[in-house]
């Protein structure tokens, strides 16, 4: 997996407990993996499709440096889905897992459309 994206954890990412507030980080987390699925796909339009569960394993506090990684899972005719963890940068401890994350290929029609990648891109 690579870690793409660093964020800082800044006082207004933080919830009424001092910690980061989860839909801070699923927003960043939605936007980097729609930005690795369009550069996988080579097309900027995709859409989410679909969230599996989502594991908070541990808590961000401020000042903390985190880093999002994503790695390929699959290929579908019209998806990809992505795996993604969110970790401490300085202790490499898991904040976040997500073991799939599904976004479809979009046509300018805004329908599904085939996008005929089989492999992973190195970016």
């Amino acid at each position: 997996m690579k870690f793409h994206t660093r964020k800082w954890v800044k006082p207004e990412d933080l919830n009424p407990n001092g910690t980061l507030f989860g839909g801070s980080l699923l927003r960043w987390l939605d936007e980097e993996a729609a930005i690795y699925a369009i550069a996988q796909l080579d097309n900027s339009r995709v859409v989410t499709k679909y969230i599996s569960e989502i594991n908070f394993v541990s808590s961000a506090r401020l000042g903390d440096i985190i880093e999002l990684g994503l790695a390929v899972a699959s290929f579908g005719n019209t998806s990809i889905t992505l795996r993604c963890e969110v970790r401490n940068l300085i202790t490499k401890s898991s904040i976040l897992t997500i073991d799939k994350m599904v976004f479809v290929n979009l046509g300018e029609d805004g329908k599904p459309a085939p996008h005929g990648h089989t492999q992973v891109k190195v970016l």
